[in-house]
């Protein structure tokens, strides 16, 4: 079951998924972003929840504009939990990103990836179809 965690008690519990991906945030850190970016981004979390109500997945999405994809949504964060991986949950989650973006009129989804993740990279291309488009540069201030 996929569900979108909204209050601060389930934010908090996506992080025991989320910290596997966003390892330098705190659960404090972690909170104070998620919720600001919810009020000002319009930043979603979904989580994807097993058989016995436990979080095993998170993405974290929202919506963008600019002028070389327009408008689209941005898949911020998806991870698994370590040892739930390849069952099928990113793809879960990603389908879920892509139908509330269709939902709301949006045509495109498009994410990052760290250059060392080269499974991600393939389950991105080889299973749900997205295309390698640029890289992503970065400089600390």
């Amino acid at each position: 079951m996929i569900k979108e965690l909204k209050s601060k008690e389930e934010i908090l519990a996506g992080y025991q998924v989320m910290k596997h991906l966003r390892t330098h945030l705190n659960e404090a850190a972690y909170l104070k972003l998620v919720l600001k970016a919810i009020e000002k981004e319009d930043y979603r979390l979904a989580a994807y929840f097993d058989d016995n109500g436990k979080i095993v997945a998170v993405v974290g999405f929202m919506p963008m504009i600019t002028l070389y994809y327009g408008e689209y949504i941005w898949v911020c964060d998806l991870v698994t939990a370590p040892d739930e991986r390849s069952k099928g949950y990113g793809d879960e989650l990603l389908t879920y990103v892509h139908d509330c973006a269709k939902t709301k009129g949006y045509d495109k989804v498009a994410l990052s990836s760290g250059l060392q993740r080269a499974r991600a990279h393939r389950f991105y291309e080889k299973k749900m179809k997205y295309d390698k488009v640029s890289y992503v540069f970065l400089k600390n201030l």
